[in-house]
């Protein structure tokens, strides 16, 4: 099995377009996962230059926000139909909201599903807080409502909701890792999102966690065949990445944490490429 790793644009934003993406290739990314023009206004060049450059790129879907279920239905699909027209190998969207009961968001999940069907660009659902995958209890419901439905794993938004590395989630994780296709790498822990060094040894316990719970979604494809494991190292820029009180300067790098995780997952999961 293959290992294929995606640059976040999420943290670079303020890079032009073409500086962007030389890093990206000289740091030896196999693509890129970039949110649209909502958040970036740079997106679109990101992604142009990208495909020039003959990188894979994922499109994010994440600023539906609107609390009317029928106006947040309306936003969400022309917006994932924008996302699908950059023709990405597959969209990543934070889809629905925790407020929304499960039938309203069993239809956005839906919606997903017929824009898939439509555009040929398949659609993942991203295990996020605030939004309808954004506990494991959740996400299994909708997985037996709609057992079609993948999923991007970031169980570092679950670490934090549920405040535990998941030890008593077991079973319901069991349940929620074949439906995975593709791994944000962030390492959470009981009480945030995002440690602040991945490298640091007193973060080991939440390091091991998250290292066994990918290690199990790898097994598992491996067992059917799939022959690539798409992750993209998705370690945050401030206030995401905690700062020093009054200066605001970030206590590490966000590119040397994101980095680090890729080189820890490339030589876990297919063996160091010499020269990458």
């Amino acid at each position: 099995m293959d290992a294929l790793f995606f640059c976040p644009r999420w943290g670079s934003e303020s890079l032009p377009p073409a500086q962007f993406i030389q890093r990206v290739l000289d740091a030896g990314f196999d693509g890129v996962e970039v949110g649209l023009a909502d958040e970036d206004p740079g997106a679109e060049q990101v992604l142009a230059e990208a495909k020039a450059a003959g990188l894979r790129i994922i499109t994010q879907h994440t600023v539906t926000q609107d609390t009317d279920p029928e106006t947040h239905l309306a936003q969400y699909e022309r917006r994932l139909r924008r996302a699908a027209g950059f023709n990405p190998i597959f969209i990543n969207s934070h889809t629905g909201r925790d407020r929304f009961g499960l039938a309203d968001n069993v239809r956005l999940f839906e919606v997903a599903q017929r824009v898939s069907r439509e555009t040929g660009v398949p659609v993942y659902h991203e295990t996020h807080r605030s939004r309808c995958c954004h506990s494991p209890w959740r996400t299994v419901e909708l997985l037996r409502a709609l057992p079609e439905t993948r999923l991007v794993l970031d169980l570092s938004h679950w670490c934090c909701v549920c405040e535990s590395l998941l030890e008593d989630q077991a079973d319901l994780l069991e349940e929620v890792l074949p439906a995975v296709e593709h791994v944000h790498a962030r390492v959470g822990w009981e009480h945030g999102p995002q440690v602040n060094d991945p490298r640091a040894p007193e973060w080991a316990p939440a390091l091991a966690a998250h290292l066994r719970w990918w290690d199990a979604l790898a097994n598992l494809r491996r067992a059917a065949d799939n022959k690539a494991l798409t992750i993209t190292p998705e370690f945050g820029p401030p206030p995401y990445l905690p700062t020093l009180p009054y200066t605001r300067q970030p206590v590490v790098s966000q590119w040397a944490a994101n980095l680090h995780m890729r080189e820890l997952l490339r030589a876990r999961y297919q063996g160091e490429r010499p020269g990458a």
